[in-house]
């Protein structure tokens, strides 16, 4: 099975705002720039992102952590879902919540305080119950780091559940 790129009815939608949460956690809006999921170098399945590093998720050196990368991965993810007319929001609600079950991690080059960064996000599959992105983190035209995700659907009690009918392609793949 195929996710549909995230696809939602227009039922399922609510209208959303976004949460200012912590600052140093999430960068607000502002420094924030979607691209739109139509450029030619993505696929509908796919959405990119810009930023520009923030001195908190850097070390004394300058260099960016490696504990920043998964929450940008995060936010890419986000993001997609977002570009898809969905929310996590809404599937927590649902009671569908997705957990990292594997983050494997290929760091090229560093990035620095103050780059400016674009992440693409790409879902690659989607099954009953597990969802997989890649990533590709770029400062220009230069990669930086590769990485791929694997998302376990599950409930409340943390026991796997099937990815919810909205974002789950019931044909099969031809």
């Amino acid at each position: 099975m195929m996710c549909s790129a995230w696809s939602f009815p227009a039922s399922a939608l609510a209208s959303k705002t976004g949460r200012n949460g912590c600052s140093c956690e999430m960068p607000s809006s502002r420094y924030l720039h979607h691209m739109s999921s139509t450029d030619e170098s993505m696929t509908n399945q796919s959405a990119s992102m810009e930023w520009r590093v923030r001195y908190a998720e850097c070390d004394p050196m300058g260099v960016a952590h490696h504990t920043a990368y998964p929450v940008w991965f995060e936010m890419g993810r986000t993001e997609l879902l977002r570009t898809q007319g969905g929310s996590y929001a809404e599937l927590e609600r649902m009671g569908a919540l997705l957990v990292v079950v594997r983050l494997n991690v290929r760091y090229r080059s560093p990035a620095r305080y103050d780059d400016m960064l674009r992440l693409e996000t790409s879902l690659t599959h989607c099954g009953q119950v597990k969802i997989e992105h890649s990533y590709r983190l770029w400062r220009g035209h230069e990669l930086l780091t590769t990485a791929e995700t694997t998302l376990a659907c599950v409930d409340r009690q943390g026991r796997p559940q099937q990815v919810p009918e909205m974002i789950r392609d019931t044909s099969t793949a031809s």
